[in-house]
């Protein structure tokens, strides 16, 4: 019964921003006349590149994407991993089964593959136990963006390998750790925050016992995959810095060490716009308390160091200021704590809070695909 229940929690939870999602959209299509539908909404933006990455390759991606300036090259796909659409494509490859279809399993498998990696270590961490892994699992699952769990998109499938590979290092499992590294670093360039946490924390078991294999592999392992696509791309586009290159072309994405992120704060704290907009500050600003809230409760260096990782690659970027907070998605070892804390207090409690994180989530998630009319 206890193996069953990370994934009907998600499930549970997903579902619930789903109906929420329909119910927006409904409203919205009165509101305005229109007849656009969830399962649409739920494809939208990146969904649509996947989607065509996935059906056709990087050579037979339908015309009319774009990048954020309207254009498009032969080297624009490039933008978008290849990890996510093999999956999808491998999928589409069943008897009966659409594009679209498989995108939404491969993203709804990666989701229950994530969830129960959570479970697992949500126990494994120190102080943990059964209920604080699902506890954590509840709050992955009700994140302010998790939405795009359910969308076809990327971060169910990098979340499931970044779990399980943050799994092996607490758990010193070196080969699980470096391999599942390895596979996220082909689904999304936030694999690099991954990166560092695997190694770091290999390097120092085999500082600490030479003869340990194990680490030595893990470590080797782990940055195979962001590598071989960045060499991929740079061969392709005959620039060592290809794919870097291709994100500042079409995206206006580069890091600036953070300048742009700090002026879009203040320009929205002192003159808010939309909800979106102003949610994305004040996520941005509770990643970093939790940063330091993680430090104080003593969790795993490993996995603060990942968390800080995706917050630098985040916060750092100058890319679109709507993205921000779907790119706090992966920095899910900062609610570890929480789960820690939650796990301790009477069930009403837990219960009460846990409640109010899905119906925010289900509303943010909502508001983000059917109101929002910008890219996410």
């Amino acid at each position: 019964m206890v193996w069953s229940a990370p994934g009907l929690i998600y499930l549970f939870v997903r579902q619930v921003g789903l109906y929420v999602l329909q119910l927006v959209v409904e409203y919205q299509n009165k509101l305005h006349g229109t007849t656009n539908t969830a399962l649409g909404e739920l494809k939208t933006w990146d969904g649509e590149w996947f989607l065509g990455i996935a059906a056709g390759g990087y050579h037979d991606v339908p015309g009319r994407l774009t990048d954020a300036a309207g254009r498009r090259s032969a080297e624009t796909p490039l933008a978008f991993f290849p990890g996510y659409p093999a999956l999808v494509r491998w999928v589409d490859s069943l008897p009966g089964v659409t594009v679209e279809g498989a995108a939404f399993a491969v993203s709804l498998i990666s989701g229950l593959f994530c969830a129960y990696g959570l479970f697992v270590l949500g126990r494994a961490v120190r102080g943990g136990s059964v209920p604080s892994g699902l506890i954590l699992v509840t709050l992955f699952a009700a994140s302010p963006m998790a939405v795009v769990l359910s969308m076809t998109y990327s971060e169910a499938t990098f979340c499931a390998f970044a779990v399980w590979a943050l799994v092996g290092v607490v758990k010193k499992r070196w080969i699980l750790a470096g391999v599942s590294c390895a596979a996220a670093g082909l689904v999304r360039p936030t694999a690099g925050a991954l990166i560092a946490a695997v190694v770091l924390a290999a390097v120092v078991a085999v500082i600490a016992d030479k003869r340990d294999w194990r680490a030595w592999v893990g470590a080797l392992a782990a940055p195979l995959g962001l590598l071989g696509y960045l060499a991929w791309v740079a061969i392709r586009t005959r620039d060592l810095a290809g794919w870097f290159g291709v994100q500042q072309r079409g995206w206006g994405s580069r890091f600036d060490g953070g300048a742009a992120t700090w002026k879009f704060a203040f320009e929205h704290l002192g003159n808010p716009r939309s909800e979106l907009e102003t949610g994305t500050v004040w996520l941005l600003v509770l990643a970093i308390v939790l940063v330091f809230y993680a430090f104080q409760r003593r969790l795993e260096w490993p996995l603060i160091v990942y968390a800080i990782g995706v917050l630098v690659m985040d916060m750092g970027s100058n890319g679109l200021m709507n993205s921000k907070a779907r790119l706090l998605l992966p920095a899910f070892t900062l609610l570890v704590p929480l789960a820690l804390v939650l796990a301790r207090r009477r069930l009403s409690t837990v219960l009460t809070v846990l409640g109010l994180a899905i119906l925010f989530s289900a509303w943010f998630g909502a508001y983000s695909l059917a109101v929002w009319q910008y890219a996410i």
